[in-house]
């Protein structure tokens, strides 16, 4: 069987290229032992397309590969079917 490469592809115009994109925080809580305020370091990363530039999350990233993998198996099953 040939090798299959199937991309996963900006919804808005159809490209194939993205950048990594990370912002960092700090969020602020405070505890109920103390009245000192504690922080947790965040580090988010989203994906943006380098062509229209619309942004993705790891999630929707995943999703989206996660359908391109079931439709090829459906299709690969369909066309076995026949043989």
């Amino acid at each position: 069987m040939d090798e299959l490469r199937d991309y996963f592809l900006c919804d808005s115009c159809s490209n194939k290229y993205f950048k990594r994109i990370y912002n960092f925080s700090l969020r602020f809580h405070g505890v109920n032992f103390s009245d000192d305020l504690i922080y947790d370091q965040l580090t988010d990363e989203v994906y943006q397309c380098t062509k229209c530039h619309k942004n993705f999350t790891k999630k929707q990233i995943e999703s989206g590969l996660a359908a391109i993998k079931i439709k090829r198996k459906k299709d690969h099953r369909d066309s076995s079917s026949f043989s």
